[in-house]
């Protein structure tokens, strides 16, 4: 049974996020301990809220630290909803720029939609080869809750081929945005896949097959 660590750092459906991992067959703990963090095969770094109060918590526990060292290491790390947003570059939120952990190039910032928030299920469109949608097909829906998103994926492909690029999965709403990216071991998705039902659980057990 593959060890996981759900990072507290005040913000996130934890007890959601911890129960739904747990689900899909994982020994679970919910903690900021950094060794603990560290030392498990899989990190989930949760979020619900503004993109700058996430972004006080996780330094606040030294979390972008933690995810860090542990990509440097090719230790798998799953980010979900805000946790996914603070992976890029930037958030942009009623004027206020913040700077996010910049795992990848992006800007998060509010959606351009005849309704705002986008709340409810949607599908997606997953590239081939995903890991994370293997088995699902193109009609699978997950649950969105969200004002704001990556709209352009900003990453240019290794120009000598040596990297393999990020598989990058779309959503639409008032226009495409980034749903869930897959890059080596940082893996995230825009929606809840712990309030996703079936399709949310089968997810998280793709994402459990493939840790280390």
């Amino acid at each position: 049974m593959r060890k996981v660590v759900v990072l507290d750092y005040g913000s996130g459906n934890l007890r959601s996020a911890e129960r739904a991992v747990a689900r899909a067959g994982a020994d679970v703990t919910v903690t900021a301990d950094w060794d603990a963090a560290l030392a498990a095969d899989g990190l989930v770094v949760p979020g619900v809220g503004a993109f700058a109060a996430c972004m006080a918590g996780l330094r606040s526990v030294r979390g972008d630290q933690i995810i860090g060292r542990r990509l440097a290491g090719g230790r798998p790390v799953l980010g979900i909803c805000v946790g996914m947003q603070i992976l890029f570059t930037k958030g942009i939120e009623h004027g206020v720029t913040t700077e996010g952990c910049d795992e990848w190039p992006g800007t998060v910032d509010r959606l351009e939609a005849p309704v705002v928030p986008h709340m409810g299920w949607s599908t997606v469109d997953a590239p081939s080869g995903s890991v994370l949608f293997d088995g699902m097909d193109a009609g699978t829906r997950f649950y969105f809750v969200h004002s704001y998103a990556v709209r352009h994926w900003d990453l240019e492909p290794d120009p000598a081929g040596r990297l393999e690029p990020p598989l990058v999965t779309w959503a639409e709403h008032g226009g495409p945005f980034v749903a869930a990216v897959e890059n080596g071991p940082l893996s995230a998705t825009q929606f809840h896949p712990e309030k996703s039902g079936d399709a949310g659980a089968a997810l998280l057990r793709n994402w459990l097959t493939g840790l280390a």
